[in-house]
């Protein structure tokens, strides 16, 4: 089974995502990370198949996540989908020159989420 890790620091967008994917009937497993530095402490322990990244988080942004993860040759292909509030276009072309796969706007909407999620293979 495929392996997602969620990383928000809220534990309730962290399950409106856990259960999107429950609704739209994709199986996998979760991982959970309050911010970007967990999530890298999850990414190095365990086989992920997918990352989904807000932006806005403590002790290590979304984007630096994004960075440092990119920087590193065992992650290059890996799908990282940010999952944020961060509308601004600016945003969006920031994180895709950063090596983001896609780009979702909170508040999640299912069937973009479903669209999102058909273009990438987990």
């Amino acid at each position: 089974m495929k392996t997602v890790l969620v990383v928000d620091d809220s534990r309730i967008m962290r399950n409106i995502v856990k259960n999107t994917f429950s609704q739209l009937k994709i199986l996998c497993q979760f991982l959970e990370a309050g911010n970007g530095r967990e999530a890298l402490d999850m990414l190095a322990d365990n086989q992920v198949h997918l990352v989904l990244l807000d932006w806005n988080m403590p002790e290590l942004s979304g984007i630096d996540f994004l960075k440092k993860v990119r920087a590193m040759e065992q992650y290059k292909n890996l799908p990282i989908i940010m999952v944020t509030s961060e509308a601004a276009k600016y945003n969006v072309i920031e994180a895709l020159k950063n090596g983001a796969t896609d780009y979702i706007i909170k508040p999640v909407n299912e069937k973009i989420f479903a669209e999102k999620m058909s273009k990438i293979t987990i």
